[in-house]
């Protein structure tokens, strides 16, 4: 082993070492086995004496037939014998021999074949002369020549890419074909990887894919590549299939890839694909561009059809004249086919400014390159003087900026006026990414297209817009504000006007809290419908809630309503409309307005509403179901419908109604229930029907109600009020009757002291039992018969007491030498709210405590500059 050169002792094989590949063996399948090599050898006495086991395949013998037979004798036909004994013979004398020589395989079966043989002299350990012979099959042998020579035909002559590549991922043969396209000879190509031909993320996408097949064995069809040849910039696109390469012993040894240029097919594709996807895209934005009368939303709708079905980034730019409500009409066009623009002059470079109103990406955290690129949405802004943007509204015709720097994220842009009426709205922005197809011709005109449509849409928006503020503007100072509450009461309201354009009409409802945690509820109808309408109706509702703050009976509010709506239609108010009324010529001058009402107070406590009407809808009561879960019909409660507002000189008279917990009480007008196609009587069924299952959470009702009834809206208004009847719990109630004399003063701070503990409102006690205090002590000294005191508690604290006197207290301020006067001071001081109300047999006083913890606390305690204030310090 010394004689052995030291380069030598290191193996070709990575990771091996000399020694380990210097007994390595080859494997099953080598060539060896294709062509079939096999060997025996002859002894000196011309015997076969040695018989391999590859000989044993070839030949059909095994060992112990062959071994001590004369191979002549064995193998060869009878009239070769003769001359091959002589050749045996020169063997064994040292004569090296090879040649082809035919051969019969023994048994009879008459097979033949023909071997090419190598025959070496040997020596025995007795020096005596013997032969190895090593055979090979010529017919095996001709067959892989015949195969190398058609595979080296496929392979060199294919029109298609061909490349096989190794377990390690090189390339270990290239073909002509793929030499032609990459450049160099195909034996050049040996050793490289994909990375040597493709762009990073399609190399690493190939090699994956490559990985993939060799560990799993499944092939790969149509992989589709995209990559440039050397010396061109043009991209190309290939079809790539791939397929592992088994050996003979059915180890892989590799991936074969067939390689097609599909790129005039691709482009072909991408061609028919453009004008399919921008016929879907008009046909799409016909339906989706549009659909609601909202400037922002629409423009972000040309931005969801465009984005990314379009363009990867895209905004929208409005004149900011147009969406504040502008009603200046745009200067007279510069030129035949030229828009007008608001806010120019003729010849005059445009100077409004824009807001941006949308954008939309597809590309993450990317922003919009170009004119405009530092724009939030909501921001108003100039494109600079001869800018494309300015360029693009000043002439009303598109402008395409190409970009092809290396640290441009946008390619392409495209910026398209929008143009409506001849009127230019604002413009729109689409950017298309590296990697996208920049705009062409096609892509010009569809965006025309889609920004044509969106303008006219965007301008329907905006005509929509500036009436519909005014009219909410109106509307929000008409009906209650957010979702009305009250004491004891579950409330749900409806209000669909009649007019859908301007959202305004003469319906009105109202809920008013009242002192006691009363509540009045209120609907109307004022006769007419639009703007007309709602300015009167604004003006009962006004004036209905200025009522209800003296706290009146139902009869006397109407009453008083009544004067004011005799003096909506005369300038000089109610007294003017009549002394208008005595002179026709005056009275055909004075409009004449007319409502309908009914007012309802309902007490929690006692669980009774009291309800007046002026020509309105009878309301309707549901009272719970029975014992066995029964439904109970429907009732229209019978109040004296009285005439309608307006008319004059009719009293009104006034129903109370005890509700049972659980009660649905609803008001509504004429709207709901009548139509011209339906009578009074059937709409009226029809509620009381839609209302016989009062369970239903009280929003489920309105809704069912106005499901189920023909409302036909749009003829007239609709105004619906729900109440559910829940009343204050017994123990959330005190009421005592208290004599007329001087303890009595302490008696009512001892039942407050007692029963607030019970509510959890120990920190309202030193206050409450001095109000309480004061206000009897008034009651005993400047009324009249039994005191009653009573308190209630719900989302406030409240405390009344009740004297025959009808005589109103006032609070005035004391002088400094009163040793009196100075109670209703302490109670305004110290309370969230005080008042006092007639009743049928005198007067209440009443004040008001917020919760401990509420949002808006009154103050608990005296500063000192108010305490020396009721005293004159």
């Amino acid at each position: 082993m010394s004689e052995i050169p030291a380069q030598a002792h290191q193996s070709d094989v990575p990771g091996e070492t000399w020694h380990d590949s210097l007994w390595h063996s080859s494997p099953p399948g080598s060539i060896y086995d294709y062509i079939k090599v096999a060997s025996f050898s002859i002894g000196p006495d011309g015997l076969i004496d040695q018989w391999s086991l590859r000989a044993e395949e070839l030949f059909g013998l095994t060992a112990s037939q062959a071994v001590g037979r004369d191979p002549v004798d064995a193998f060869m036909p009878a009239d070769l014998h003769a001359g091959a004994h002589r050749r045996v013979a020169e063997i064994l004398d040292g004569k090296e021999w090879t040649g082809l020589i035919p051969f019969r395989i023994p048994g009879g079966s008459g097979a033949h074949g023909v071997a090419e043989i190598y025959v070496m002299p040997t020596q025995t350990e007795a020096a005596e002369r013997a032969a190895l012979c090593v055979v090979v099959d010529v017919r095996a042998l001709r067959r892989i020549e015949s195969d190398l020579a058609a595979s080296q035909a496929i392979f060199g002559q294919s029109p298609f890419g061909f490349l096989l590549f190794g377990t390690d991922l090189t390339v270990q043969r290239a073909n002509r074909r793929f030499a032609t396209v990459f450049g160099g000879a195909a034996e050049e190509h040996r050793g490289r990887t994909v990375h040597d031909y493709l762009p990073a993320h399609e190399a690493d996408r190939m090699a994956d894919a490559l990985r993939r097949v060799l560990d799993s064995g499944e092939s790969v069809t149509d992989l589709r590549i995209t990559g440039a040849a050397p010396g061109s910039r043009d991209n190309r696109h290939w079809s790539i299939n791939l397929y592992r390469v088994h050996g003979g012993t059915g180890l892989p040894i590799g991936v074969a890839g067939i390689g097609t240029d599909v790129t005039r097919r691709h482009l072909a594709a991408r061609e028919a694909a453009g004008v399919r996807r921008n016929l879907a895209l008009l046909n799409e934005a016909g339906h989706r561009i549009g659909n609601s009368l909202d400037l922002e939303t629409t423009a972000r709708e040309l931005l969801d059809v465009t984005v990314p079905g379009f363009c990867d980034l895209a905004a929208v730019d409005l004149y900011q004249g147009l969406l504040l409500g502008d009603d200046d009409r745009p200067a007279r066009p510069q030129g035949p086919g030229v828009p007008s623009l608001p806010g120019q002059g003729a010849g005059r470079v445009p100077s409004a400014p824009l807001r941006r109103v949308a954008f939309a990406s597809a590309v993450s955290d990317a922003p919009l390159s170009g004119p405009g690129a530092l724009v939030s949405v909501g921001e108003i802004h100039r494109y600079p003087a001869g800018s494309p943007g300015a360029l693009a509204l000043r002439t009303a015709r598109p402008r395409l900026i190409e970009r092809g720097g290396p640290e441009d994220l946008v390619q392409s842009t495209l910026i398209v006026p929008m143009v409506a009426h001849d009127t230019v709205v604002g413009v729109a922005q689409f950017s298309r990414t590296k990697g996208s197809e920049p705009f062409g011709e096609r892509d010009r005109a569809v965006a025309v297209e889609l920004a044509a449509r969106a303008a006219v849409c965007i301008d329907n928006a905006r005509l929509y817009r500036r009436e519909h503020e005014r009219a909410l503007i109106l509307q929000r100072s008409l009906l209650p504000p957010g979702d009305p509450e009250a004491a004891g009461l579950d409330i749900a309201c409806r209000y669909l006007p009649g007019n859908a354009a301007t959202e305004v009409g003469g319906d009105w409802f109202d809920v008013i809290e009242l002192p006691g945690h009363r509540t009045a509820l209120v609907v109307g109808d004022v006769m007419g419908r639009g703007l007309r309408a709602a300015v009167a109706m604004g003006e009962l509702r006004t004036a209905v809630r200025t009522l209800a703050l003296l706290d009146l009976e139902p009869a006397e509010v109407l009453t008083a309503l009544d004067e004011v709506a005799r003096g909506l239609g005369a300038p000089g108010g109610s007294q003017q409309a009549s002394r208008a009324a005595l002179h026709s010529r005056d009275a055909d001058r004075s409009e004449v307005y007319l409502a309908t009402c009914v007012y309802a107070v309902y007490d929690p406590v006692t669980r009774r509403c009291t309800i007046a009407n002026a020509g309105h809808m009878p309301p309707v009561l549901v009272e719970p179901p029975d014992e066995d879960g029964v439904p109970r019909p429907a009732l229209l409660l019978e109040v004296p419908p009285g005439m309608p507002l307006g008319v004059g000189g009719e009293p009104f008279e006034e129903v109370e109604v005890e509700l049972p917990e659980g009660a649905l009480l609803a008001l509504y007008t004429d709207g709901l229930v009548e139509s011209r196609d339906h009578p009074l009587e059937e709409g009226l069924r029809g509620l009381r029907e839609a209302l016989t299952d009062p369970v239903r959470p009280l929003e489920d009702v309105c809704d069912h109600v106005l499901n189920t009834l023909d409302t036909r809206h749009g003829e007239d208004d609709i105004a619906l009020l729900m109440a559910r009847v829940q009343g204050l719990p017994v123990d959330a109630v005190g009421d005592w009757q208290l004599p007329r004399e001087a303890r009595s003063v302490g008696r009512a701070r001892e039942l407050a002291r007692a029963k607030l503990p019970a509510w959890g409102l120990e920190g309202l006690l030193d206050t409450t039992e001095l109000l309480v205090s004061e206000l009897v002590t008034n009651a005993l000294r400047y009324g009249e018969g039994e005191i009653r005191l009573r308190l209630l508690l719900d989302r406030t604290l409240v405390c009344e007491v009740w004297d025959a006197n009808l005589v109103q207290p006032r609070r005035r301020r004391a002088r400094d030498t009163d040793e009196g006067g100075r109670g209703l001071q302490l109670v305004g001081l110290l309370s969230a709210g005080w008042g006092t109300r007639r009743t049928h047999r005198g007067k209440t006083v009443w004040f008001e405590l917020p919760l401990p913890g509420a949002v808006a606390e009154a103050v608990t305690e005296l500063s000192a500059e108010q305490l020396l204030s009721m005293y004159g310090g």
